[in-house]
């Protein structure tokens, strides 16, 4: 069994460090780069950038715990979330959309730029 996951490509747990600015603050984020292509991924479907979904995520979070958590724990468990409970769910997904619809201004939405 442990080949299943001792096979995975090494590209894919290779960490990633991004430059991202949060609360008009630069930082880096560390993320595997599977967690990085899953942010992606989300991004796309609510059609924002990756750094605006981080914003408000990073927002959200600070709205509930005052910087003690771990963003970067935040976000992995946020795209394990994603490909759970979201990703291929119609209904999840509608639920999704409706939420990024009210988080995310049309003008924020237009000014996304597309991921690759």
């Amino acid at each position: 069994m442990c080949s299943i996951f001792s096979n995975i490509d090494p590209k894919l747990y290779a960490s990633e460090s991004r430059s991202v600015r949060l609360g008009g603050h630069v930082t880096s984020i560390r993320l595997e780069a599977s967690f990085w292509r899953i942010l992606e991924e989300i991004a796309a479907t609510q059609e924002v950038s990756v750094g605006r979904l981080l914003t408000k995520l990073h927002d959200e979070l600070l709205a509930v715990d005052s910087g003690s958590a771990s963003f970067a724990s935040l976000l992995r468990c946020a795209c394990l979330t994603y490909v759970g409970r979201v990703r291929g769910n119609e209904a999840a997904e509608a639920e999704l959309a409706a939420v990024a619809s009210r988080d995310f201004s049309p003008q924020e939405k237009m000014s996304a730029r597309p991921t690759a």
